[in-house]
């Protein structure tokens, strides 16, 4: 029996989604788990995993459509099935043919919509000699997502050449073409905002989906999650020591942040009792350390989830790191693994930075800001001495944890990170 394939839900909450790219053909057999496309979030490009198994008989979307949830995109059938298991497929799902299951907006013809011709002559318009000429016959192969953004910010179009299949202009294109500082057109929908100021030497770039979603997440944070700070200055002489034992004996980099990420993972286990998120009717504590990463990518942060952190040696975590920091910065990370864990970590101290507080990333209940380790005068047997101190700021849910136990967790977290022999066992 034929089997509809449809939009799903990768984004919590979400009513639509671009499939960006078909990673399998026609004709291709696929098992359940086989990833079969690439689907645009607000957050990030994620790979889509058959839920079915079965022969990709038919595409109903092409690259670049814009699709609600649920919509067919797809259709799976057995091995002997044809085209009247198809359409009986179609017609169980409430769609006319495959042919018409695509959404109107993947071609548009100017000439489909244009008024009837006037019956008196009319003058022709002033043609803009800076733009490109116009698609052969007067259609333009635009992604629907690129159409809404092009409406929302007045951008003629007509000026952008496309790189997508048969020339479509695709979001990368867009946003290529808006950085540049490229002129814009007013829009009959929505009055644009001029893109450059000459005057103030103001260039403004239009917000992407994933920078509005980052936004929005993090003011609500803000705004409705009892934040509050707890600081504590770690030597970290032994750590800066064991880190340069352990990669000359391994031919490794580790680094820093993964001897971090490790004493955060162990200080939950200490502490259990902060290994928590706060629910609207109960709180859930977990028995494992998942612990979000921060990764700064061209488009904004992303947190991706290392999942069982106090269970992985060193080298493990780094290269878990190291791989979900590399598909976060090109845009193959997968909507699970940016979602779940009880606690983050944020480390700028390899800019410099000495001291800072961070926003928590709901639902979780903890982020640790990391500064950099950098020389200062400390007492040792009651002298004062050079060492390497290391700042490092909690910022907590005090809906779930109270003052004492993250003073508890911090201290349990100092111990660690001033022991790093203890981590390597």
């Amino acid at each position: 029996m034929a089997i509809i394939i449809r939009m799903p839900e990768v984004l919590a909450g979400a009513s639509e989604a671009v499939l960006s790219n078909w990673l399998v053909t026609e004709g291709a057999e696929i098992a359940v788990g086989d990833v079969l496309a690439e689907i645009e979030t607000e957050k990030a490009t994620v790979e889509y995993q058959a839920e079915e198994a079965g022969i990709v008989a038919k595409m109903l979307i092409k690259p670049g459509d814009l699709a609600d949830v649920g919509t067919p995109i797809a259709i799976f059938t057995a091995a002997g099935e044809g085209e009247a298991e198809i359409a009986q497929a179609l017609a169980d799902a409430g769609a006319a043919s495959a042919d018409t299951a695509a959404p109107a907006s993947v071609e548009e013809s100017a000439a489909a919509s244009a008024p009837p011709a006037p019956s008196e002559p009319v003058a022709a318009p002033a043609v803009d000699t800076q733009a490109p000429p116009a698609p052969a016959g007067g259609r333009l192969f635009v992604s629907p997502l690129v159409r809404k953004m092009a409406r929302e910010h007045g951008v003629d179009l007509t000026r952008i050449t496309g790189t997508g299949p048969d020339g479509r202009i695709v979001r990368a294109d867009f946003e290529a073409y808006v950085a540049s500082g490229a002129p814009v057109a007013a829009s009959s929908a929505a009055p644009a905002t001029p893109v450059a100021h000459a005057a103030a030497g103001v260039l403004e770039i239009p917000h992407t989906g994933m920078r509005k979603a980052i936004a929005r997440r993090l003011t609500e944070s803000k705004s409705t999650v009892p934040h509050f700070y707890l600081s504590a200055d770690c030597r970290v002489e032994k750590l800066l020591a064991a880190r340069k034992d352990v990669n000359d004996a391994k031919g490794v980099k580790i680094s820093v942040n993964d001897w971090v990420v490790k004493a955060v993972a162990l200080a939950l286990m200490d502490v259990p009792d902060a290994n928590v998120i706060w629910g609207d009717s109960a709180m859930s504590k977990f028995d494992s350390a998942d612990i979000a990463v921060a990764v700064a990518t061209e488009g904004g942060l992303l947190t991706p989830v290392i999942r069982g952190v106090e269970k992985l040696s060193l080298i493990e975590l780094n290269a878990a790191i190291a791989d979900a920091a590399s598909r976060a910065r090109s845009g193959k990370i997968k909507q699970e693994e940016i979602e779940g864990g009880s606690f983050a970590v944020t480390n700028l101290g390899m800019y410099g930075t000495r001291e800072f507080s961070a926003i928590i990333n709901p639902p979780q209940s903890g982020i640790l800001a990391v500064g950099a380790a950098t020389a200062a005068p400390v007492v040792e047997n009651g002298e004062v001495v050079a060492g390497m101190v290391m700042t490092v700021t909690l910022s907590a849910d005090h809906r779930a944890v109270d003052g004492a136990l993250a003073a508890q967790w911090l201290a349990a977290f100092q111990r660690h990170i001033e022991n790093p022999l203890g981590m390597l066992i």
